[in-house]
């Protein structure tokens, strides 16, 4: 589904989007902000690329980073949750993981951790797109975060 189509999503639910991004830098809410318009369902976004930032601007415990680190669904839950708590938004995704270079066995590069926040609660998700090159995992995020977005969307 396209930005547009979320955007219009959002506007019939009367939700406004919040973006919790660190891994992406930003894209997600470029993508949506793109879209003319978009000022009608899209509040803010936070661009966390820092552990600080994640701490200072969204709320992120310093104990949930030094047990799990940065990049698990633990940090994308309390991620989208701050963004949510911290807007005025009905609805906000959020994303961390490593695009690469780089990585480790335990956390290999290409792996994108996602949660989503909004009335229904909070909802993780764990995605490996591989050692693709930096630029195809961020784009691949972009893609699935706006996927997300949509499915909550439509739900009744």
């Amino acid at each position: 589904m396209n930005a547009a189509d979320i955007l219009d999503l959002a506007r019939m639910r009367g939700v406004m989007i919040a973006t919790a991004e660190s891994c992406t830098g930003g894209l997600i809410i470029g993508r949506l902000t793109d879209v003319p318009g978009s000022s009608r369902a899209v509040d803010r976004g936070f661009v966390t690329y820092s552990n600080a930032a994640k701490i200072e601007m969204l709320g992120i415990r310093p104990e949930t980073l030094d047990v799990y680190g940065a990049v698990s669904e633990e940090i994308a839950a309390e991620m989208a949750s701050g963004a949510l708590k911290r807007s005025q938004a009905g609805i906000a995704v959020a994303v961390t993981g490593i695009a690469g270079p780089g990585g480790s066995d335990h956390k290999p590069e290409g792996r994108v951790c996602f949660g989503l926040a909004d009335a229904w609660g909070i909802r993780t998700k764990t995605v490996d797109f591989g050692a693709i090159g930096r630029a195809e995992v961020r784009l691949a995020t972009v893609d699935h975060a706006l996927e997300l977005l949509a499915a909550a969307l439509r739900k009744d």
